[in-house]
């Protein structure tokens, strides 16, 4: 099938694109809104073909695009039936996967966040996608390695990503220029940021505000080349100790605090969205935002300033070399199913792989392709030149792979209570900034209670 989306179509969903945000990874960014009324329909497969139950969490435009992309799957073809369910936010969904895995009673294809991998895995019923790449021989060069290798351990993939982000600094480009900085070189380093946004700051204004999210922290110590827990970032071993509290770290939080305290930035606390206000605002001239923002902010930007977009910056004595780990979501294949139908949810998530199907996707919700061939459809040259500051992320990708060869840094740490992680993560930032603790005593108290968090999840698992 072949999608007609003229410009206006493109720019009238990226307005409606502001109620959903793609991050992540349990991200900052918002969860998915509450889903479509249609989507908890009683429907059931003709009689002849064999059902696939595709439990997602995709709400409001975006579960609107998914859905549709399902029904044009069931009207290609007479084999399969796919019956999708939308199940909440990722944390309402795997609770009720878990309680369905004694009954056999639960979804076929599973779409779950990345900071969900671990718990994952540790059901134990989870069909390995690479059992059935290497059944065929499917042809993983065709999708992005940078976002498979968020998915991959042991040599294995265990899940297809589909639902892809990653994090963005965005900056006032009109800003810029009238504080005399080049709006065409936007600051790569720490200490680039502290020095444009002292140049940003008066008169009401700030250099920039950065909502304190974990997601964020995770992202200024992983492209620093560090890991967040032992054990290759879980990915060689089941993860025992957390690493919150190395240098990298400490760096981080240094900075971030010395940012506040000199008056260059401005701290509006967890709620991200605040920060984003602040910067469709004109108050700061930089904020951070996972790649869905852009529509948003682009859109809230309109005809008062133009939005630059930037990589993630790190510490002058670092050169990025970890890259950027992956937000979003994929699709897992449950193995609880019978073989038929595990196979029948390969074809359906083949299918959402191809080229066509991914531009349509990223053309409607945001969220990367992971097919890189869709990015050549006539669809998404004329979708990136028309926002341009899109194709930073692309780079950013690019860049992260060539770097990150050989290392669990960027692919993101593996661990069964990273939720836990994140909010003690986010209260150590909270304390450094209140001046509870300093940088080094509040990693500390937060790497340790991470860690017996972690002990009595691999107890309970074990």
């Amino acid at each position: 099938m072949q999608y007609k989306l003229n410009l206006i179509t493109f720019l009238f969903v990226s307005f409606l694109l502001i109620l959903t945000v793609g991050c992540s990874s349990g991200t900052a960014e918002a969860t998915e809104p509450s889903g479509n009324d249609n989507n908890t329909e009683e429907t059931s497969a003709p009689e002849v073909t064999t059902e696939v139950v595709f439990w997602h969490s995709m709400g409001g435009v975006n579960g609107e695009t998914l859905e549709g992309m399902i029904e044009d799957f069931n009207d290609s073809q007479d084999d399969i039936f796919v019956k999708p369910i939308f199940q909440g936010g990722y944390a309402d969904s795997l609770t009720k996967l878990k309680t369905s895995l004694n009954s056999n009673s639960g979804p076929a294809i599973m779409q779950s966040n990345f900071i969900s991998s671990g718990p994952m895995i540790d059901t134990k019923k989870i069909a390995p996608i690479q059992d059935f790449v290497d059944l065929e021989n499917y042809d993983l060069s065709q999708l992005d390695g940078n976002v498979l290798g968020a998915y991959e351990m042991d040599g294995q993939l265990n899940a297809m990503p589909f639902n892809a982000s990653t994090l963005l600094m965005y900056y006032n480009k009109d800003m810029f220029e009238a504080a005399g900085l080049d709006p065409n070189d936007p600051p790569e380093t720490y200490e680039e940021v502290k020095a444009a946004s002292a140049q940003l700051s008066g008169d009401g204004k700030y250099g920039a505000s950065f909502g304190v999210s974990s997601y964020y922290i995770e992202q200024f110590i992983t492209v620093q080349g560090a890991e967040l827990v032992d054990n290759g970032n879980g990915r060689e071993g089941l993860a025992t100790k957390s690493l919150l509290n190395t240098q990298e770290a400490v760096d981080t939080y240094t900075w971030w605090k010395d940012m506040v305290d000199s008056g260059y930035m401005l701290n509006l606390g967890t709620n991200v969205a605040d920060t984003h206000q602040a910067f469709l605002s004109e108050q700061v001239g930089m904020t951070l935002g996972s790649t869905a923002a852009l529509k948003k902010m682009l859109n809230g930007a309109e005809g008062k300033f133009e939005v630059g977009t930037a990589f993630i910056p790190h510490p002058e004595a670092k050169t990025g070399e970890g890259g950027v780990s992956v937000g979003g979501g994929s699709l897992y294949i449950m193995n609880n199913k019978p073989t038929e139908v595990q196979q029948a949810a390969w074809e359906v998530i083949k299918y959402l792989m191809e080229p066509e199907q991914q531009a349509h996707w990223y053309i409607n919700t945001g969220y990367f392709s992971i097919n890189k061939l869709a990015y050549d459809l006539p669809e998404v040259v004329e979708a990136l030149e028309q926002f341009p500051q899109f194709t930073t992320a692309l780079e950013q990708l690019e860049v992260a792979l060539e770097n990150n060869a050989g290392s669990n840094a960027g692919k993101g740490p593996v661990l069964g209570v990273y939720p836990d992680a994140r909010t003690v993560t986010t209260e150590a930032m909270e304390k450094v900034l209140n001046d509870a603790q300093t940088p080094k005593e509040a990693l500390d108290e937060a790497a340790e209670e991470i860690t017996k968090k972690i002990t009595r999840y691999n107890e309970t698992v074990q």
